[in-house]
């Protein structure tokens, strides 16, 4: 294994679970479990690519449409809304298949720049108490270093144990620098870019907190202000930076709104 897909363990998360030992996926590590349908904006994504399955996190952003990871993409996509254990028929989930996935035209799959998707439902999802958007940052907002936000997922919570959590799970992780992940050119960060990327996860606290599913949200205050993307197997993990792509995503969304 090249050291660069050693590097890209924000892989997606087999269903099977046939990952080899000290592999990792997205995961939430040293968080607990969410207040249910405390963070209606999450949607569970099933991912069908050559065959297997894989999740991912993603977050609704309209009616009609969830922001994910563009690492998150398949061949075939279906996205649950509403739902807080993804192993039971909760009466608040909502199941919708994916009819269009845009994947940012600049993604670039060796270093994972521009790692970020739009994807639009085949129908508008109805929003209520368990179903909901969350805002998005305005274009270049930045978030100061130090700033507390948090992470969810439903990706494994333990890099021994392959089993998944049927509940959401969620963890607080302070935004660090940029220095934190841009000093060192040729470790594990040597593809860190600033204008699009966000270092995320204090390395003293233990908590393996960038691993929160692929795709989902960092959400500051009540913005979704990063997409869960990629990191070594300690934090800090590296964030999307979804305020650098606000013109893209409003233009896409207004291009395909019927």
């Amino acid at each position: 294994m090249s050291l660069m897909m050693q590097l890209l363990i924000l892989v997606l998360l087999p269903v099977a679970l046939l990952l080899p030992p000290g592999s990792q996926a997205g995961e939430i590590i040293g968080g607990r479990e969410a207040k249910p349908h405390s963070r209606p904006y999450m949607a569970y994504l099933k991912i069908q690519r050559k065959g297997k399955t894989y999740i991912c996190g993603g977050f609704l952003v309209a009616e009609n449409f969830v922001l994910t990871a563009a690492h998150c993409n398949g061949d075939e996509i279906s996205v649950m809304l509403g739902a807080h254990n993804i192993r039971e028929q909760e009466q608040s989930q909502q199941k919708i298949s994916v009819c269009h996935r845009i994947p940012h035209p600049q993604y670039n799959k060796e270093t994972t720049n521009n790692d970020i998707m739009l994807l639009q439902l085949a129908k508008r999802a109805k929003l209520n108490r368990w179903v909901d958007t969350i805002a998005l940052p305005r274009a270049s907002e930045k978030v100061e270093a130090g700033a507390m936000c948090s992470v969810a997922g439903w990706g494994g919570t333990s890099t021994d144990c392959e089993l998944t959590p049927a509940r959401l799970q969620e963890v607080d992780v302070v935004v660090m620098p940029d220095a934190t992940c841009a000093r060192n050119p040729n470790g594990p960060y040597r593809d860190y870019n600033t204008s699009t990327m966000m270092c995320v996860g204090d390395p003293k606290t233990g908590k393996d907190s960038w691993k929160g599913d692929s795709g989902g949200p960092l959400v500051c205050g009540k913005t979704a202000q990063g997409i869960v993307s990629w990191g070594p197997p300690t934090p800090p993990g590296v964030y999307t930076k979804v305020s650098t792509f606000i013109p893209w995503i409003w233009e896409t969304m207004r291009r395909l709104q019927p």
